[in-house]
């Protein structure tokens, strides 16, 4: 009886343990939600559908930032969306914005497609060159009706 009552303790104890190596795993790999010494950049969009607070902001396919804020211009009816960006990412000011997801039934996230120019973007300011995502019901429709 006890060892049948020890095994099951120290099976309990391996079990907390490799959650516990889990739990740190996920939080290495998530990084922070937004940079701690960096900028913030805004870009709005015609139609931000699946982007939210938190939502990656990627250069090239790789994680720069996230989403720390959206919300709606009452004067365009445009999404407003907030990129939080560390501070020695310099993007030039031709810098486009693009609302993407990672396949057919991917995630979200906001892709950055820095241009030529040789001045830069400073915090706060906007990124004007955007594209919205893409509804991909209306667009299988279109596929389908043939338009």
């Amino acid at each position: 009886m006890a060892r049948e009552a020890r095994s099951e303790i120290l099976a309990g104890l391996a079990v907390l343990i490799v959650a516990a190596g889990f739990g740190l795993h996920l939080a290495r790999a998530a990084g922070p939600a937004a940079p701690a010494a960096g900028y913030e950049l805004s870009a709005a969009f015609r139609a931000a559908d699946g982007v939210r607070v938190g939502t990656e902001v990627r250069i090239a396919g790789v994680r720069v930032g996230s989403v720390t804020a959206l919300d709606l211009d009452p004067a365009t009816f445009q999404a407003v969306a907030r990129l939080g960006l560390p501070g020695d990412l310099e993007l030039p000011t031709d810098t486009a914005a693009i609302v993407a997801t990672e396949g057919l039934l991917g995630g979200t996230y906001v892709a950055l497609v820095p241009g030529g120019a040789l001045e830069t973007l400073g915090p706060g300011e906007a990124i004007t060159d955007t594209q919205g995502s893409v509804d991909l019901v209306t667009l299988l429709l279109k596929v389908v009706g043939g338009e």
